[in-house]
């Protein structure tokens, strides 16, 4: 799938189905909040990941963690399309912690559903800091390996 060239509906359909799937094998036992999250990468495939929680809980692993986790043990790539459920299948915004974690494997041009619809990363995370900014202070092989 080509990034510049728009999801239809259908796909944004199947890619919310996805997403409520892999929701149903997260691991939230002390927050009882489980999420789901499915994306398209720029070669077609679709990424996935559930949130798992921890009994201390700061180090609990977001959904989004999982999914780029899975974008990176699947073959790499770029993020282009993203959704994310609670519980009850309703679409939900990422926080801003993962939102700067979609944005270094998608950019500005990935596209996520939100609950005010379908909206660029450059509207969710305006200016927003990356691998760029680091290259401008960092000798160029320190930060090509982020990439």
């Amino acid at each position: 799938m080509r990034h510049d060239v728009p999801v239809e509906q259908s796909r944004w359909d199947d890619l919310k189905a996805a997403a409520v799937e892999v929701m149903g094998r997260a691991y939230a036992p002390y927050s009882h909040y489980p999420v789901g999250a499915a994306a398209v990468t720029d070669d077609g495939r679709v990424v996935v990941g559930c949130n798992v929680e921890n009994a201390s809980y700061g180090v609990a692993l977001c959904a989004e963690c999982g999914l780029v986790g899975q974008l990176h043990a699947s073959g790499g790539g770029r993020l282009t399309h993203f959704v994310c459920v609670n519980g009850e299948a309703d679409v939900i915004m990422p926080c801003g912690r993962c939102r700067q974690l979609l944005f270094e494997h998608g950019g500005n041009a990935l596209e996520l559903w939100t609950v005010s619809g379908v909206r660029s990363m450059a509207e969710l995370l305006p200016d927003a800091f990356g691998p760029d900014d680091l290259a401008r202070m960092a000798p160029v092989d320190s930060v090509e390996g982020a990439r």
